[in-house]
């Protein structure tokens, strides 16, 4: 195999399951003339991956480009359908006999087990940074040894794979301007204060936890354009002041805070506690900003008024839940809104008017209907 129709990859060799693979470093640049996707428009069962979503390809790149001093990606796994040969460097009595060549027929064919997206990623962030086109990627490369056992190593990589949940994803995440913001209020207003479950974004009935991060999270994404949570002082600020006016509307949160009552009892009992509320209130809040001198502890005040519980159905279903259960959905974020914004005396935008019309509408029997009962 000649090196002038090779690839010729600095690597690394290891054993799984018996079978030699290899790892190496790969320039960005490269990436896309290594691993060509040509077998998108093949039924499932004839691929060894699967296809690309470019919907997702989009975001990735702009994560790269956006964070070019500290992102990072793991390894992308690839198997090669070709001729190989691994020089080691050094002898067999020492550690650097796993250190060496991999020699790669330029008439092999990648097949690419996990990293596609990543990789059609990396592509289009090189159209807008360049610079980047010498920095490397680890890839982890087995040699093929037929579809079948592609599709095996696909969905073994992918078997054990678990997204960490929302709230987890915020705690840990530094740049997002909204994230920091609800971590300083779970550490600092005495509304969330001890309060916040970090790790989950659903809570058991015996968690001692009243609201979720994420459930925060996205309430001051709601409250808040992203311009202003970009001042992280002022946005924090404003925060605060909201919700600590709120919180001291709404005797169940304190009644948590005081042991008279236990967080299960409120979230069984009560909807206020729960993500679609508060992000709700989030939208409230950002309708009461927007108020030419708003007077915050009036027209909050009137939060008192409101009967917040779930055997409240007259109100509630079809808004905050569905069929008795907590709705999740944006248009239910909706309509919980508008119904809370009436009873502060806000008006509606158009928008939500739109909505209420459209949930008004669907609340009508039909003509049909009508005739069908006589």
């Amino acid at each position: 195999m000649s090196d002038n129709f090779s690839y010729v990859f600095p690597a690394i060799r290891g054993i799984q399951a018996g079978r030699e693979y290899y790892v190496s470093m790969c320039p960005l640049r490269l990436l896309s003339k290594l691993f060509v996707f040509d077998d998108e428009e093949l039924v499932p069962e004839l691929r060894a991956q699967r296809t690309l979503n470019r919907a997702r390809v989009p975001d990735i790149a702009r994560y790269v480009v956006k964070n070019k001093d500290s992102y990072t990606f793991s390894a992308i796994t690839a198997s090669i359908d070709g001729s190989v040969k691994f020089e080691p460097v050094g002898n067999l009595d020492t550690a650097s006999f796993r250190m060496g060549t991999l020699t790669v027929s330029m008439d092999a064919k990648f097949i690419v087990n996990d990293g596609q997206h990543r990789q059609a990623a990396i592509k289009d962030a090189l159209q807008v940074a360049p610079e980047l086109g010498d920095e490397t990627i680890a890839v982890v490369f087995f040699l093929d040894r037929g579809l079948e056992r592609c599709q095996q190593m696909f969905a073994d990589l992918n078997r054990h794979a678990v997204k960490p949940s929302a709230s987890l994803g915020i705690l840990y995440d530094h740049r997002s301007a909204a994230a920091n913001v609800a971590k300083h209020l779970s550490l600092t207003s005495k509304v969330f204060q001890n309060l916040i479950e970090t790790e989950r974004s659903s809570l058991s009935e015996r968690s001692r936890k009243l609201f979720t991060l994420s459930a925060l999270h996205f309430s001051i994404l709601e409250m808040l354009p992203e311009k202003e949570l970009e001042d992280f002082s002022a946005a924090s600020k404003k925060c605060q002041q909201f919700w600590e006016l709120v919180g001291a509307q709404i005797p169940e949160w304190i009644y948590v805070r005081e042991s008279k009552m236990t967080a299960g009892e409120v979230r069984r009992d009560f909807i206020h506690s729960h993500a679609i509320v508060l992000q709700a209130l989030g939208r409230v809040g950002r309708a009461i900003y927007q108020l030419p001198n708003p007077n915050l502890p009036k027209i909050l005040g009137k939060l008192k008024n409101i009967n917040w519980s779930r055997k409240n159905a007259a109100t509630w279903e079809g808004r905050a839940m569905i069929g008795g259960s907590m709705a999740k959905s944006n248009q239910n974020v909706a309509l919980t809104s508008n119904e809370i914004k009436r009873m502060l005396g806000l008006k509606l935008s158009p928008e939500e008017i739109s909505v209420e019309d459209a949930i008004q509408a669907s609340r009508v029997p039909s003509n049909r209907n009508k005739r069908g009962k006589k």
